[in-house]
């Protein structure tokens, strides 16, 4: 296993950070949305993404990368892919076709549901759990209670971005979650 020095991965952090665009008052006045859509664009970013994520995991024992509807599912089997794994789906309730666990979540104003297939993963399997951005951290614990239920250990959630001011990465480490990403913004 190659090891990339710290400076190294330092640069490509603040890279990729450079490359996220805010958009202010999206999708309601006050918030500032962060949009990963540059970063996939630019193909020098994507590969700059996927190979720190990669350098994370290369080495690891791991069984599947699981990725949250829906921004999970773009990076998410690349990571697999490029580690030679599997990829299962954290879908929003009512899309997938074949028996289902749930897991519903409460958000700011009311309450979501995701879903996996009851046979995604099995008991002793190891899975990360990947997203764009940990904001509240509902979406990744209830895929992470999702993957637990299933007899799954979840060894790390990583994300593009937290924003720490939201309080989701503390609800995640809380929980017994450790986290993983490669950069942060304050602020909403």
């Amino acid at each position: 296993m190659s090891h990339v020095p710290a400076s190294a991965s330092a640069d490509a952090a603040q890279f990729i950070h450079g490359q996220i665009r805010t958009v202010p008052d999206w999708p309601q006045p006050g918030v500032q949305f962060r949009d990963i859509t540059p970063l996939l664009r630019n193909p020098k970013a994507l590969r700059v993404l996927i190979d720190l994520f990669v350098e994370r995991y290369v080495g690891t024992k791991l069984d599947y990368v699981a990725g949250l509807d829906a921004r999970g599912f773009i990076i998410g089997p690349m990571v697999a892919y490029e580690l030679g794994l599997g990829f299962i789906p954290v879908r929003k309730a009512g899309k997938l076709p074949y028996r289902t666990v749930s897991e519903t979540y409460t958000l700011e104003y009311g309450s979501a549901t995701v879903e996996i297939h009851e046979d995604a993963c099995g008991p002793g399997d190891r899975v990360v759990i990947v997203d764009d951005l940990i904001a509240t951290g509902g979406t990744m614990l209830a895929g992470t209670r999702l993957l637990q239920r299933l007899g799954a250990q979840v060894v790390e959630g990583a994300a593009i971005i937290d924003l720490p001011d939201l309080g989701g990465s503390k609800r995640l480490t809380a929980a017994g979650l450790p986290l993983f990403t490669i950069t942060s913004f304050g602020g909403h």
